[in-house]
């Protein structure tokens, strides 16, 4: 189980219409959210990676510290949720070194896994792996193997493996159909999708593939009373507010079906190799 903590107003999505400049003068709404997350986690005997920006770590030092003590593992996902791919090699550099050390400092533990905003590795900036090793990071879990308007490299690895650079990678993941990836691994699909459809794509996975299944969503997800951003881009309004309102009950559903642990147990072996 993982959760990407951002805010609403940090996703891609509204990157056009809201500026990093603008951030600090909106009332934040992740504390909240990922505290009720956590609650529920305790409720439903769940553990999970929280892959968490340095930015929302530096204004919630207390969120971060709960996440470690109820026994979660506590994870990267940048410093303020710019795209890999926008991003000069010495920018990148700087963003996954800060975002690394501000978490590092709050925990007081070495930070293992990283997970890329928006899953923005791909064949234009694979150097991205070779910094997460310069930073002792161990795994990363920042590519998604579909095609999308965003993301994705369909051709690219499906499962769990070692990178030539010496980092295990853990994809989101996928199921076949004619030979084409389709993402199943959370986000807006599960939101789109009814729960029956998206167990069954599921139990798809976990009975005939031999590799841990792994689901990602965000703490926005589960408050639909969050602001409504009006001047986004239809598209982006439409995929960030489908189904809000029912993404709780179906994540406790989730929950309940199957065992789910962070990152760090479930590849613990793949990580000491």
């Amino acid at each position: 189980m993982t959760v990407d903590v951002e805010d609403y107003f940090h996703v891609s999505a509204f990157e056009s219409v809201i500026s990093p400049n603008d951030w600090d003068s909106i009332s934040l709404r992740v504390a909240d959210n990922t505290n009720r997350l956590i609650d529920l986690f305790n409720e439903n005997d769940v553990k999970a990676t929280f892959f968490t920006l340095g930015w929302v770590a530096k204004r919630c030092p207390e969120l971060v510290k709960r996440i470690v003590n109820e026994g979660h593992e506590i994870a990267s996902h940048g410093l303020n949720h710019r795209r890999n791919t926008s991003m000069s090699r010495a920018q990148v550099r700087t963003d996954i070194g800060d975002s690394k050390a501000i978490l590092e400092d709050i925990t007081g533990r070495a930070i293992q896994g990283y997970r890329a905003p928006s899953f923005s590795i791909d064949e234009s900036n694979e150097y991205v792996f070779e910094l997460l090793v310069e930073f002792g990071f161990k795994y990363s879990s920042s590519t998604y193997p579909i095609s999308h308007d965003l993301y994705g490299v369909p051709h690219w690895p499906r499962f769990a493996h070692k990178r030539q650079e010496g980092l295990i990678e853990i994809p989101i993941p996928t199921i076949q159909h004619k030979g084409i990836n389709k993402g199943i691994g959370g986000g807006g699909y599960f939101r789109l999708f009814p729960y029956w459809l998206s167990k069954r794509r599921i139990e798809r996975y976990v009975n005939s593939i031999e590799h841990p299944y792994n689901f990602y969503f965000h703490p926005w997800e589960i408050d639909p009373e969050q602001p409504r951003v009006d001047n986004a881009p239809f598209k982006s309004k439409l995929r960030h507010y489908i189904n809000l309102g029912a993404m709780e009950n179906k994540l406790v559903k989730l929950m309940r079906d199957y065992k789910w642990s962070s990152m760090n147990k479930v590849y613990e072996d793949l990580l000491r190799e």
